[in-house]
């Protein structure tokens, strides 16, 4: 499919309930993904992983300073099989399915735990993983305020405008951690090169920390994930952030003993009564399994 029709056929509410339905189902298996550094300093990401009727295998390039190539950061695709006789039914576009399931996956965590669903919402960082995100939490939460930070004041102007074409009230800030102080949901989607934010959220906050997906990435200070471990509920996406999540592993913190998205949903982790929400999402070959079971329920 090409990155429109790979969009069409993943909507981010569908997505979401494809991705509650995945954790729930026994028969997926996903091995850990393989990760070949390149000559050029990107990586090659293998990610296999199938249930009883469907096998795929992302087969995606990841290299962080193709802007400046005029290139995408993360370019490839995810081959889809038939689990029982083998034969390949379909080809998704996979900076697309990327994007989408990574902003679904946030949204699910969003609906199921954020304290607010109202926002206003404070995205910090606008290439592809903002706008996905503004469209995500827009269709699933219903919001009608954005506010984006960037390092880049085009790229955080652009997001601006895309939002407020879709009918939202979108300003830019230069400064997100003053900004934290009026929006109750957050996402974080840097590139995770170097800390870029110290503030502390708002009590009723609920993050979503999706640019930093190894152990040396890193967007949150460490003093602010031990803050938020103290007078909060952090909660990571899957088991591999145990060895991949660096803004909580750069922390001091014991990833290993939070608590996952699939016991969220499982209902074994409920919506906390008090103190802001802290989602951990590195990324898991399971999200690219629902986005193709989504994709081929039509």
């Amino acid at each position: 499919m090409s990155p429109e029709t790979t969009a069409q056929a993943l909507p981010y509410p569908r997505l979401a309930a494809a991705l509650a339905a995945l954790l729930q189902d026994p028969q997926v298996q996903v091995p850990p993904r393989l990760v070949q550094p390149l000559p050029g300093g990107g990586s090659l990401f293998v990610m296999p992983a199938h249930d009883a009727q469907l096998a795929i295998t992302k087969l995606i390039t990841f290299v962080p300073d193709n802007a400046a190539r005029g290139l995408p950061a993360i370019q490839g695709d995810i081959v889809v099989f038939d689990a029982v006789d083998g034969r390949r039914i379909g080809l998704l576009d996979g900076p697309t399915v990327t994007a989408r399931r990574t902003a679904a996956v946030s949204l699910l965590a969003a609906q199921r735990l954020a304290p607010r669903t109202d926002g206003p919402l404070l995205i910090v960082g606008a290439g592809v993983q903002g706008r996905s995100h503004v469209d995500a939490l827009a269709d699933g939460l219903g919001l009608s305020e954005v506010l984006v930070a960037s390092r880049s004041a085009a790229s955080a102007d652009a997001l601006v405008q895309h939002a407020r074409d879709r009918g939202l009230t979108a300003t830019r800030v230069d400064d997100p951690d003053a900004a934290l102080a009026d929006c109750p949901l957050v996402v974080s989607c840097t590139p995770a090169q170097a800390v870029c934010l110290r503030g502390r959220p708002r009590d009723d906050a609920f993050v979503a920390a999706v640019g930093a997906f190894t152990p040396r990435m890193v967007e949150w200070a460490p003093e602010v994930c031990r803050d938020l471990a103290r007078r909060g509920t952090l909660v990571v996406d899957t088991r591999d952030a145990d060895l991949e999540a660096g803004d909580l592993l750069q922390a001091g913190i014991d990833v290993a003993a939070l608590p996952t998205l699939a016991d969220v949903v499982a209902g074994r982790v409920r919506r906390p009564a008090a103190g802001p929400v802290f989602f951990k999402s590195c990324g898991w070959a399971g999200w690219d399994l629902a986005a193709a079971r989504c994709a081929q329920a039509g």
